[in-house]
């Protein structure tokens, strides 16, 4: 049986994405984790952490390694790195990371990709686009050509999907339209359904105002936009429930019929999520025509190359994605 092969980014160079990469090292998964970063990087953290690891070239015919080696496929630095210390110097290398990945995707060489996080500020800084740097799903996104993706967070026994994701709160209410309430509801009940082996999808959804609305009183969306929305959504047989007040739909009762909350912004769904499950939660970008997840965390800077970093997010990020490749191919 060959064994599933998943790109993980390190992420930015001066962060904790190089460290807890390394721990990947002495997990006992069921695939290959092929680490895509700077090698000198990794072994001079290694060294930093006091961590014993062999670096090993990426080939793609060989097999899973023994404990304490780690597969690299090297992309090397702009520029020195120190850890804590960003250097816009090395924003494109961080986006090299994302390309190569993504490259290897289309090339048959990875079965999805795993990225450790970066530091958006930086990159914008570092001048290594032609336009702003939103994020890493909006980045796969024009990448792989996709028109419409959906951002999730899972952890802590719950899914949570955004209608909206990186948005001022400001412009928030005009965003949310009929169509793309039922779009990003189809996205996520067809990779619930593909990617996760859930046959018939129960979905929660959350309305835009305190009160869901309370019956217009306080605001319109639910009426005009969401109800009707959900009501489209019902009629072709997607399981799409609500409007619900978003400060009482992560009630267990509410929980123990669903799969999935799909919330409309980004503070509404997820400080919960993140609540219940930090740490060990993942990312998952919905609605692309690969596997990408990622941590539930940003850079850390005040960690790196401290040893008091945790892989715990990365490790189920990579256990996701390996349940997500195991359903879109049973053989794997």
């Amino acid at each position: 049986m060959t064994l599933p092969v998943l790109a993980v980014t390190s992420g930015e160079p001066a962060g904790i994405g190089p460290d807890i990469c390394l721990d990947l090292a002495f997990a006992d998964l069921p695939c290959r984790c092929i680490v895509l970063g700077d090698k000198n990087l990794l072994q001079s953290r290694a060294e930093q952490l006091g961590k014993t690891i062999t670096l090993q070239d990426f080939d793609p015919q060989g097999g899973k390694p023994e404990r304490g080696i780690l597969e690299v496929l090297h992309i090397p630095l702009a520029a020195p790195c120190q850890a804590g210390k960003l250097n816009p110097a090395n924003a494109a290398y961080v986006l090299k990371l994302l390309d190569a990945a993504y490259q290897g995707i289309s090339d048959d060489l990875f079965d999805g990709m795993v990225t450790a996080p970066l530091h958006k500020g930086v990159i914008n800084d570092g001048h290594a686009s032609d336009h702003f740097f939103s994020g890493h799903t909006e980045y796969l996104a024009e990448k792989s050509q996709t028109e419409q993706v959906v951002m999730m967070l899972a952890g802590g026994g719950l899914r949570v999907a955004l209608v909206t994701t990186h948005l001022p709160l400001k412009d928030i209410a005009a965003a949310i339209t009929r169509p793309l309430v039922e779009s990003v509801t189809r996205i996520l009940h067809a990779d619930l359904r593909d990617k996760f082996g859930i046959a018939r999808p129960r979905i929660l959804v959350t309305g835009l105002n305190p009160h869901a609305g309370e019956n217009g009183h306080l605001g319109h969306e639910e009426i005009d936009i969401i109800i009707p929305a959900l009501k489209q959504l019902q009629s072709e047989g997607i399981d799409a429930r609500g409007p619900y007040p978003a400060d009482t739909v992560f009630q267990p009762f509410l929980l123990k019929d669903a799969d999935a909350v799909l919330a409309m912004y980004h503070d509404q769904g997820l400080p919960t999520l993140k609540y219940a499950g930090f740490g060990q939660g993942v990312n998952v970008t919905l609605g692309l025509p690969f596997i990408r997840t990622s941590v539930d965390h940003g850079t850390a800077l005040d960690l790196a190359g401290t040893g008091k970093a945790d892989s715990g997010s990365l490790m189920t990020a990579v256990a996701t994605a390996l349940e997500m490749a195991r359903h879109i191919d049973p053989r794997s």
